[in-house]
């Protein structure tokens, strides 16, 4: 959530970055709301000043023996709270619907993210790994999973609906393989591994954002409870309404959760395999983060992401993402993009964010350093995946596929899956 003072104090600015962002903003709503909002509080503060003044002098006419004068004065005091409930009543009501306001307005993007209109506008920062080459005719991995008997998309709709998968036999051990790999390779590297509930409360989901923006994204269950759609609801939530101390910064965050997203009118290719579904596995990342160390630890985050591809040997690239494609929550982004021979080019499987102090003023986390500064300030939050376990199982089949319709599973899962190679069966 923006900073009110801010965005007061900077109107201008915020409006510029909304358009660069597509995003709506009436800033003559805001600052009519502004107003009756701290002319409330100015009328509030007035009764509140004149009801203790009162109430002061009553205590004086009471010992003077001026009954009559104090029991007036008392019938003032009474009238003053009739007033000053109405008062606050009306300051609550502005103070809701400003609140509306900037929990619905998305962050300011970096200076450091490139203003454009859309995601074709999104500059590629780097490539690792070469596209294969193949001799013969390559499938995509729906087809893989289905002539290998790994994937079975039309029982999983039988189970469900579509948009479900249904793994079997090494199709469920490479998944769970792909998840002990990631989260064993964070751990090695100074993440802190969680398992979290997959249900979360709706304070929970104001926290990083996702409502009430993305209301009609979430499952959502009669008890009022929602199927998180990333890790990251959790693992930010962790800490809200606590203050860290500077000396344990930055705190790095890991953890392995299915992900559950309704996708409402999302359509196209996209939906036919392991891509665009409904329920999904994830490892995801998460840090807390000194305002001044956020954007280092932004890119180790990011290389965190890609170290995982290289050592699976996966071809991808790095796009940052400009301000018309940017996340809600986020000030800047970076997506890794795995290459996928069945689309003939590069398809996100993960997205690093720092969103600098946005969620931590709504879950207020904040963290003390009293050599440096007096008090607390907010500290900054970062995501990332780690990655979308099901894309990465996507792009495993299609770049492992082998001219007889087997798999070569990579090295660094062969411990984990306990053969080399998944075979039709």
């Amino acid at each position: 959530m923006l900073d009110l003072r801010f965005v007061r104090e900077n109107q201008e600015a915020v409006a510029e970055a909304m358009k660069n962002r597509n995003a709506s903003w009436d800033s003559a709503r805001f600052a009519e709301l502004d107003e009756r909002r701290r002319s409330a509080i100015v009328a509030e503060e007035a009764l509140q000043a004149d009801r203790n003044a009162l109430s002061k002098e009553i205590g004086k006419l009471m010992s003077r023996g001026d009954t009559a004068e104090a029991e007036a004065a008392k019938e003032r005091v009474r009238a003053i709270n009739e007033e000053l409930a109405d008062a606050s009543c009306a300051r609550e009501e502005v103070d809701a619907q400003m609140t509306q306001i900037l929990l619905s307005t998305p962050n300011m993007p970096s200076v450091e993210t490139p203003v454009g209109a859309d995601e074709s506008d999104n500059p590629e920062v780097r490539r690792w790994g070469t596209p294969r080459e193949f001799d013969f005719e390559p499938k995509a991995h729906w087809d893989l999973g289905s002539d290998l008997n790994i994937i079975d998309s039309e029982r999983a709709a039988k189970l469900a609906r579509s948009r479900f998968v249904l793994l079997g036999g090494l199709g469920a051990r490479l998944e769970r393989s792909i998840i002990n790999f990631m989260a064993d390779t964070h751990s090695s590297r100074g993440y802190k591994e969680w398992w979290c509930p997959a249900l979360a409360n709706e304070q929970t989901m104001v926290g990083t954002g996702q409502l009430p923006k993305f209301e009609e994204d979430m499952f959502r269950t009669r008890e009022g409870l929602y199927l998180i759609p990333t890790a990251e609801v959790q693992l930010t939530n962790i800490h809200a309404g606590e203050t860290l101390e500077a000396s344990d910064l930055p705190l790095r965050y890991c953890a392995f959760t299915p992900c559950f997203r309704e996708e409402a009118g999302s359509a196209g290719r996209d939906t036919r395999g392991l891509i665009r579904v409904h329920q999904f596995d994830k490892v995801e990342m998460v840090k807390y983060a000194k305002p001044e160390e956020s954007y280092a630890e932004l890119e180790a985050m990011t290389a965190d992401a890609e170290n995982i591809l290289q050592l699976l040997g996966l071809p991808y690239r790095v796009i940052a993402l400009c301000t018309g494609d940017i996340g809600f929550s986020a000030a800047k982004t970076y997506d890794v993009e795995v290459y996928l021979p069945s689309y003939n080019g590069y398809k996100e499987i993960s997205s690093c964010s720092n969103c600098e102090d946005f969620q931590a003023r709504r879950m207020n986390i904040r963290y003390r350093d009293p050599e440096n500064f007096k008090g607390s300030r907010l500290v900054h939050t970062l995501n990332g995946s780690g990655l979308a376990v099901g894309r990465t199982m996507a792009a495993i089949l299609e770049n492992y596929q082998q001219a007889d319709g087997s798999v070569k599973v990579p090295d660094v899962l062969v411990p984990y899956m306990g053969t080399e190679v998944i075979e039709p069966v």
